[in-house]
C-alpha cells in the first residue's frame, strides 16, 4: 500500500537539506554555461552580443553589395621590328609591310574588378576611385542577379572615393552609413566584396586599430584583420548593426595577399565626400592658406605654451589667413570653436568647414592669444592656381637605384605597357635586387610607387629626398604606397 502525500505537503514532509556549498554553486554555473555553448546560443559580452552566426546579418545586407567590372581602352605600341639581314630577298617585303603599319594606332581592352555598395534605392553606389579610374565602361553585378551599366557621378582621388549611379525601374536594396567614431578596437566587423574575382564573398574579423593615417592628408583608416584581398576594394565594412562604417581600400602585405592587415576609410570621412559628390559632382573643401607643422615639446617650451598642442604656422602665402592677419610663427590653438590637437586635426577640420564661411581662429602669438576672423577659400581652386615658374632642375639619370630597387619616371611608353590610366603618377620599378628587403617584401619590376612618406613622388629625386628626410628625422623605415594592377598596398622599407 502506497502513501500519497499532496504536493503542498510534500515540501514540508521532505527532510531538510544542507545549504549548497560555494563550490557546488560554481560547478552549476559552469555546467549551465557549457549547456548554452552546446546549444549555440549567443552569449552577452561587454558592449553587445557575440553572435553564434553571421548568417542573418549577411542575408540582411548582401543585396546592397555589388561586384564592379570596368573596361578600359589601352593604347599599345607595336612590337619590335624584325631584323632582316641586308640583301635578303625578304628585306623589301618586310620594309613595305612595316611602312604600311607605321603610324596606325593600336589598342586593346583591359578589365579590372572591384566591389561597391548601394546607398539609396534610386541607385547611387559608392566604391573606390582607383576601381573605376580611367574606365570607358563600368558594369555592376547584383547579389540577387542582374547586371547594369553605371555612370560616374563624381570622384575624389584624395580619399580614393567615387560615387556611381545606375538607373533602375524598381527600388534597389541599399545600406546606410553608421558612425565610425563610435566603433571601438575589438568590435566585430564584416567585409563583403569580390576578392580575386571570386564573386560575393564574406569575411569577418575585428577592428584592430583606428585613426590610421597612411596615404594622404584626409585619411582616417580603420584597420581590421577581416580578410581583404584584391577585388575587395570599394566594398563595405559593416558593424554588427548592418551599417557601413568603412570602405575597404588597401592592404599591408609583403606578398600581395591578405595577412590580416587591411584598411577601410572610415565613414566619418566617406559620408562627407559622398554628400558633396552627390550634390556637386566634386568636392568643395575649405582652405585656410597656411603651411604648418606639429608643435614639439621643445617648440612648446621655447614659445611658452602650457601644453604640446596646436599647429605651428611656418608660412602664410597670399590667401584667407594672410588677409585675416595671420603670421608665420603663430600657433593655431582653436579653429571654429574646436581645440586643435595637431596639424592633422587642423587640416581635417578646415577641409570639413564650409567654403566661404567666416570662422574664428585663436592663435598664440608673443606670449598671448589673439582671435582672428578668417573667411575660408576653396582648396580645390587654390591648388589649381598656377605657381611662379622655378628654374628647371637639371635632368636626372633615366634610372636610379636606392633601397634595393631601381626606379624611373613614368613615361607614356611605360604607361601603355603597364595599362595605367592617365591619372596615375609615380615611379616605375624596373628592377629589384633579389638580396634586398624590398624583394623579400614583394616588390617586383612593374610596380608603381606613387607615394613615399605620405608624399607624392614622380621623380627619383623625390624618393631620394623622402629617404633623406626619414633619416634626418631619426626614423628607421619609410612607408611606400605601391600600386600593382591598379591595387594599392603599403610597404615599409628600412632606410638605415
Amino acid at each position: 500500500m502506497q502513501l500519497r502525500v499532496p504536493a503542498s505537503q510534500a515540501i514540508a514532509a521532505a527532510p531538510a537539506r544542507p545549504a549548497a556549498r560555494p563550490g557546488a554553486l560554481l560547478t552549476l554555473l559552469v555546467m549551465a554555461l557549457a549547456l548554452l555553448l552546446a546549444q549555440g546560443l549567443p552569449l552577452r559580452a561587454q558592449g553587445g552580443l557575440a553572435p553564434a552566426t553571421f548568417a542573418d546579418l549577411v542575408e540582411k545586407v548582401s543585396g546592397a553589395v555589388v561586384n564592379i567590372t570596368t573596361s578600359t581602352t589601352v593604347a599599345t605600341r607595336s612590337g619590335p621590328r624584325p631584323q632582316v639581314p641586308p640583301g635578303s630577298p625578304f628585306e623589301e617585303f618586310f620594309r613595305d609591310f612595316l611602312d604600311r603599319q607605321q603610324g596606325e594606332p593600336q589598342s586593346r581592352r583591359s578589365q579590372a574588378l572591384g566591389s561597391g555598395f548601394v546607398i539609396s534605392e534610386d541607385g547611387f553606389i559608392v566604391t573606390n576611385n582607383h576601381v573605376i579610374e580611367g574606365a570607358d565602361e563600368i558594369r555592376v553585378e547584383f547579389y540577387g542577379g542582374g547586371e547594369m551599366v553605371a555612370r560616374v557621378i563624381g570622384t575624389d582621388p584624395k580619399t580614393d572615393i567615387a560615387v556611381l549611379k545606375v538607373d533602375s525601374d524598381r527600388p534597389l536594396p541599399f545600406v546606410a552609413f553608421g558612425d565610425s567614431d563610435a566603433a571601438r578596437v575589438g568590435d566585430w566587423v564584416m567585409a563583403i566584396g569580390n576578392p580575386l574575382g571570386q564573386g560575393f564573398s564574406v569575411s569577418v574579423g575585428i577592428i584592430s586599430a583606428r585613426g590610421r593615417a597612411l596615404q594622404g592628408t584626409y585619411d582616417d583608416y580603420i584597420q581590421t584583420d577581416a580578410a581583404i584581398n584584391r577585388g575587395n576594394s570599394g566594398g563595405p565594412l559593416f558593424n554588427m548593426a548592418g551599417e557601413v562604417i568603412g570602405v575597404n581600400t588597401a592592404i599591408l602585405s609583403p606578398t600581395g595577399g591578405s595577412i590580416g592587415i587591411g584598411f577601410a576609410m572610415s565613414s566619418a570621412v566617406v559620408t562627407k565626400v559622398v554628400d558633396q559628390l552627390r550634390a556637386f559632382g566634386e568636392t568643395r573643401r575649405g582652405w585656410l592658406g597656411v603651411r604648418i607643422q606639429d608643435v614639439t615639446p621643445d617648440i612648446a617650451e621655447s614659445l611658452g605654451l602650457e601644453k604640446v598642442a596646436g599647429a605651428l604656422v611656418t608660412d602664410v602665402p597670399a590667401g584667407p589667413a594672410a588677409e585675416a592677419g595671420m603670421r608665420a610663427g603663430d600657433v593655431i590653438l582653436s579653429f571654429d570653436g574646436f581645440e586643435v590637437a595637431d596639424t592633422r586635426d587642423l587640416v581635417r577640420r578646415v577641409a570639413d568647414a564650409e567654403v566661404g564661411a567666416t570662422v574664428r581662429v585663436v592663435v598664440f602669438r608673443e606670449g598671448g592669444t589673439q582671435t582672428l576672423r578668417v573667411t575660408l577659400g576653396r582648396r580645390e581652386l587654390a591648388e589649381g592656381e598656377p605657381t611662379p615658374s622655378a628654374a628647371q632642375p637639371a635632368p636626372e639619370p633615366a634610372e636610379q637605384t636606392m633601397l634595393g630597387i631601381t626606379v624611373t619616371g613614368l613615361t607614356p611608353e611605360l604607361r601603355a605597357q603597364l595599362d595605367l590610366p592617365a591619372g596615375v603618377e609615380g615611379l616605375v620599378v624596373t628592377a629589384v635586387d633579389e638580396a634586398s628587403e624590398a624583394f623579400a617584401k614583394g616588390l617586383r619590376s612593374g610596380d608603381v610607387i606613387t607615394e613615399a612618406g605620405q608624399q607624392r613622388v614622380t621623380r627619383a629625386a623625390d624618393l631620394r629626398a623622402r629617404i633623406d628626410e626619414a633619416r634626418e628625422a631619426g626614423r628607421r623605415s619609410l612607408l611606400l604606397l605601391v600600386r600593382r594592377a591598379g591595387e594599392p598596398r603599403f610597404v615599409a622599407l628600412a632606410v638605415d
